[in-house]
């Protein structure tokens, strides 16, 4: 067997480095998040939509699709930083988003 050849061949010091190296490899593992959990997180929270025309929209994300066609509530438009308009529901077309954040409560 290669691997206990390798170990058996390595000294404690470098052995306890491996060691190390996995672990932190597993907790890298378990740390990683796909944009889909961060949209699964979101659902139901405030959050800021980017468009790609720099217009954001901020508002309570009510839910979307694999289009990243996304419904909003509570949604306030925000043209260069300013208020523009307040909606109660909101929708926007997914080919239009650049992104889509978290807020603070």
């Amino acid at each position: 067997n290669t691997a206990s050849l390798y170990h058996s061949t390595m000294s404690a010091e470098e052995a306890a480095n491996d060691a190390n190296k996995a672990n932190e490899g597993e907790a890298v593992e378990q740390n990683k998040r796909s944009p889909s959990d961060f949209l699964k997180d979101v659902l139901g929270r405030p959050v800021n939509v980017r468009l790609n025309s720099g217009t954001d929209y901020r508002g309570v994300l009510a839910c979307l699709d694999g289009y990243m066609n996304i419904a909003m509530e509570q949604t306030e438009e925000y043209v260069d930083g300013q208020l523009k308009s307040k909606y109660g529901d909101c929708f926007i077309r997914g080919n239009n988003v650049l992104y889509i954040s978290s807020q603070k409560r």
